[in-house]
């Protein structure tokens, strides 16, 4: 058919947690072991499994329309492409990645300009020759094919540039952060010429603001209830709101439904205050998208 996106997934690390979040926004994807190709419910898109080390190349060239991949990997490739949106989720958290300067506790090194002619060892070598050079610092940048923390600590480099949410895994290898050298989230890229054609934009669209609001609504719930009319005053002065909450009158009542969306973690300490202030009937109910 003439109107086919290609689809980019990132394999590995976010490919679950990529998945899943197509699923809240409404895209069933299927993944098989055996195949680099996963199927997709919508006729309009095709599937392809690729790392996301490589994707930022596979979409400049156009080879897929649109990928989703982390920020770091397109600036590692120096990928032209157009960066649609970004899109806070890993496999662990919603908490960014940062790409950090690392040495040993008992290093004398400060800052990036006190390695000056020194060995850094990492897998994000063009990203970090680049920040280097952009600052005069001359450098020697090897690649690591993994275990980095531990090149460092056995003194095969002077420095490493590693990938942490946290920092833990640093710190429980005896490790400090000198400082942060970039930090990334998974990004939804297009190839240029793509993103000029109306019919693939407006479908990159689509699925760009379906799987932002499937984001906006992890966290939040919808909580509804009865209340008598006179109280409608006092519950929705303590009641949380995106907005405000709906209120509506009860046919042949002089009670009223409330309605609001609110933050998971707020319904232990609200449903308590809210039953004491008259309201019945609540009701607590999940989201998955916010728009």
């Amino acid at each position: 058919m003439s109107n086919l996106l290609s689809l980019g997934i990132p394999k590995g690390s976010l490919e679950n947690a990529t998945v899943e979040l197509f699923r809240k926004a409404g895209w069933n994807i299927t993944v098989s072991s055996r195949s680099y190709f996963p199927t997709i419910d919508d006729e309009e898109v095709n599937c392809k499994l690729i790392r996301p080390q490589e994707m930022g190349k596979y979409v400049e060239r156009g080879t897929i329309d649109v990928g989703i991949a982390g920020r770091d990997w397109v600036r590692e490739n120096d990928s032209d492409v157009v960066e649609v949106c970004e899109m806070v989720y890993s496999k662990v958290s919603r908490r960014p990645a940062r790409w950090v300067l690392v040495v040993t506790q008992d290093s004398p090194v400060k800052g990036p300009e006190d390695l000056h002619g020194a060995t850094i060892s990492t897998e994000l070598v063009g990203f970090t020759k680049r920040y280097f050079a952009e600052r005069n610092i001359p450098v020697n940048v090897e690649f690591s094919w993994g275990a980095t923390e531990a090149k460092v600590v056995d003194g095969l480099c002077d420095a490493i540039v590693e990938v942490t949410e946290t920092g833990s895994t640093i710190r429980a290898n005896g490790l400090r952060i000198v400082c942060d050298l970039m930090e990334s989230v998974p990004v939804m890229i297009a190839n240029r010429a793509s993103w000029d054609d109306p019919w693939k934009r407006e479908k990159i669209g689509t699925i760009a603001t379906l799987l932002k609001s499937a984001l906006a609504a992890e966290g939040m719930v919808g909580l509804k209830m009865n209340a008598p009319n006179d109280r409608v005053e006092a519950i929705t002065r303590i009641l949380p709101s995106l907005n405000n909450p709906t209120v509506a009158h009860l046919y042949n009542s002089d009670w009223v439904s409330v309605e609001s969306i609110l933050h998971e973690k707020e319904v232990r300490r609200i449903v308590p205050e809210l039953l004491k202030l008259g309201a019945q009937g609540i009701i607590e109910y999940p989201l998955n998208k916010i728009l």
